[in-house]
């Protein structure tokens, strides 16, 4: 009994791993074994103090590279050729914003592993005074968990990244199956992207709508502009499932409705060339608000993509050739966003991605109103319904960039132990 009981001691203690490599002996003495115990522990806190914690050499070396490049490029914000070309200084600019957040983190990581190499010496020149000793250790012990909080972070900061992710984007909701209860649904969801959007300081403008009968939209698309909207926004694009009674159900019935959010990165005609033979644009009056001009005036634009079968129609502008415009726009979204979706799904086949196909195909949200339920099922993750609505969705998205980024790390972590 004596020895179960020491053995569970020491299991908890030193872990379940080390319980398991840990043999007590078949006759105890407790003083002994209790000294053997706190031998081991001990022998651990020293075994912490040489630790290794730093970024290897190769690493290293890449991140030394890209600080000399952010010190060049912030030298080249000071040249007068560079002020005087506002493009040249717009892209020296962006250049430099795309390595300074890592460069700052590499900086903190180089300044606690001075500290941490100067607490080591410290520890080592103590020699038997056991206070300096102390002291140094314990420098020590708050040095190595921020270290690897910088690591972890340079880690991330230096994974590849969507090339999209800088872009403006169009979000297209398109109400699914449902009947009148989805066109509602496609409202809600509207709603709370609008609030979420100014929410982030973005902008948006509706360029494209049509309204439900009973309320709602059958369809909508809004240009949003900001900063690094995609990189956000994306991860709401698929199909959203909504479990609710509808206020026409007279029997209070659950119904199942559905809406399809596509967000399409913005690019312009250098991302994605087109041929104008095919393309058929034809135009009409608008009608509804906005004056005589848009009632007796051909200001709308109807605009069809033959090889594709896209058709588009503007009638937001009061002008027809803004609506061409911004037609033109949409179509070569679509098109680009064409080209994107199978060249991820390819990726993601590649890598086994595990959080999800980023399609408009994929059901990714149910919103749940009789439980007040969001659950997101790429996660695998409830979130209260209340949330959402209020457009508190930072957090969600949140979660699924660190999922993305997770699954990054696995697979380059997989890659360098090959």
């Amino acid at each position: 009994m004596a020895t179960s009981i020491l053995s569970l001691l020491f299991s908890t203690l030193l872990g379940s791993t080390d319980a398991f490599a840990f043999t007590c002996p078949t006759t105890l003495n407790p003083t002994s074994s209790l000294l053997s115990m706190r031998n081991v522990m001990q022998s651990r806190r020293r075994g912490s103090v040489v630790r290794k914690m730093a970024l290897d050499e190769q690493m290293e070396a890449r991140l030394d590279g890209i600080r000399r490049s952010f010190l060049m490029l912030t030298e080249r914000l000071g040249d007068p050729d560079v002020i005087g070309d506002s493009n040249l200084l717009r892209q020296v600019m962006r250049d430099r914003s795309q390595s300074e957040e890592v460069v700052g983190v590499y900086d903190e990581y180089c300044r606690l592993k001075e500290e941490l190499a100067g607490a080591k010496e410290l520890f080592q020149e103590a020699g038997d005074d056991a206070d300096m000793r102390e002291m140094a250790r314990e420098e020590m012990k708050e040095i190595e968990p921020q270290m690897d909080e910088m690591e972890n972070k340079i880690k991330i900061l230096l994974l590849p990244k969507d090339p999209n992710d800088d872009r403006n984007v169009m979000i297209e909701i398109r109400a699914g199956t449902g009947g009148s209860e989805a066109n509602i649904f496609a409202g809600d969801l509207l709603d709370v992207y609008r609030k979420f959007i100014s929410s982030e300081g973005w902008k948006c403008q509706m360029i494209e709508s049509s309204p439900g009968d009973d309320g709602g939209y059958k369809s909508v698309i809004l240009d949003v502009k900001g900063d690094s909207v995609y990189s956000k926004l994306k991860w709401e694009a698929g199909v959203h499932r909504v479990q609710r009674v509808p206020a026409t159900e007279s029997q209070g019935r659950v119904h199942t409705s559905t809406a399809t959010v596509a967000v399409m990165p913005e690019c312009d005609e250098v991302d994605v060339k087109i041929d104008p033979k095919d393309i058929e644009i034809s135009t009409m009056r608008s009608g509804g608000a906005g004056g005589q001009n848009v009632n007796k005036v051909e200001t709308a634009v109807d605009l069809i993509h033959k090889p594709t079968g896209i058709r588009i129609k503007c009638t937001q502008e009061r002008s027809q050739l803004k609506n061409k415009e911004q037609a033109m726009k949409l179509l070569i979204a679509k098109l680009y966003d064409i080209e994107n979706e199978k060249r991820e799904s390819e990726e993601r086949a590649k890598r086994g991605s595990q959080i999800g196909t980023g399609g408009r195909s994929e059901k990714i949200k149910t919103y749940n109103w009789k439980d007040s339920r969001c659950s997101d099922h790429r996660l695998g993750q409830n979130f209260p319904l209340s949330q959402f609505l209020n457009a508190n969705i930072g957090p969600m998205i949140d979660a699924m960039i660190a999922k993305d980024q997770e699954e990054k790390l696995r697979e380059l972590s997989e890659q360098t132990s090959r």
